[in-house]
């Protein structure tokens, strides 16, 4: 039996999906991109600014399925521009204990959704 997760405090879908599903123990949060979910603006300027709305978006679905950064076993970042892999990195990290970092893939992509620079998906278990 699948519960599905959604919180105001991170943007609603733009489509049809859900923030994130949980399946007993697993969450499954789906990608993430800057949008502020008080505005419903996409959060422009730099990557780094582009990357912490991410994140910030994903501790708010972490949140509301009752967990933090330590549940998290996988992420997949997808960027528009690899020669921004670096301070891409910088703010994810700060996100996490390096000891106890999770796995993780990075993928250039041509485009995604809104044309952002970023999107984060993950995976955490209780």
């Amino acid at each position: 039996m699948k519960t599905i997760i959604n919180t105001p405090k991170a943007p609603a879908p733009i489509g049809p999906y859900n923030q994130a599903v949980l399946i007993k123990d697993t969450l499954y949060i789906s990608g993430q991109i800057p949008i502020n979910p008080s505005t419903g603006s996409l959060v422009e300027g730099n990557i780094k600014e582009e990357t912490r709305q991410s994140m910030e978006n994903l501790k708010a679905i972490l949140e509301e399925a009752g967990m933090t950064f330590e549940n998290v076993m996988k992420t997949s970042i997808f960027i528009k521009d690899m020669h921004q892999f670096a301070e891409i990195n910088e703010v994810y990290g700060s996100y996490f204990d390096a000891a106890t970092a999770p796995a993780r893939e990075t993928v250039e992509v041509a485009n995604l959704p809104k044309f952002v620079n970023v999107e984060i998906s993950m995976i955490a278990i209780k």
